[in-house]
Formats: structure tokens, C-alpha cells, sequence
């Protein structure tokens, strides 16, 4: 019993130092994740000035289609 005992002891050992690396690790990457995220504004931001320069390409293609049109 002592040796099955001991053997259970060493496995769940080592299932706790496996999740307890796992929580350390999950921790690590949730701020590498932060420093690379772009924030909500700033993608809007920046779609909102990338739909104004397709709209001015569209404008100018309309444009330019209606004169030899």
C-alpha cells in the first residue's frame, strides 16, 4: 500500500506542479498579448481613415469613368 501510496503522492505532485507552470505561463502570455493588442479606437480610427481614402479613390474612378463614359 506504501508504495502505491507513494506513487500516487509523486503523479499528483506532479499534476499540481504541471498546472501550477500552466497558470504561470497562461499569466505570462496574457501580458505579451496586451503589449502587441491594438485598442478598439485605434482600429476604428484607423478603418475610419482607410473607408475616407477608398471613398476618394472611389469618387475619382467615377469621375474619370463618367467623362469617357
Amino acid at each position: 500500500i506504501g508504495i502505491i501510496l507513494t506513487g500516487a503522492g509523486w503523479f499528483a505532485r506532479t499534476l499540481w506542479d504541471a498546472v501550477q507552470e500552466l497558470k504561470s505561463d497562461l499569466s505570462n502570455l496574457r501580458v505579451e498579448i496586451a503589449k502587441d493588442y491594438t485598442p478598439k479606437n485605434d482600429f476604428q480610427t484607423a478603418m475610419t481613415e482607410l473607408r475616407g481614402m477608398f471613398q476618394v479613390i472611389r469618387d475619382k474612378l467615377d469621375d474619370k469613368a463618367d467623362k469617357h463614359g
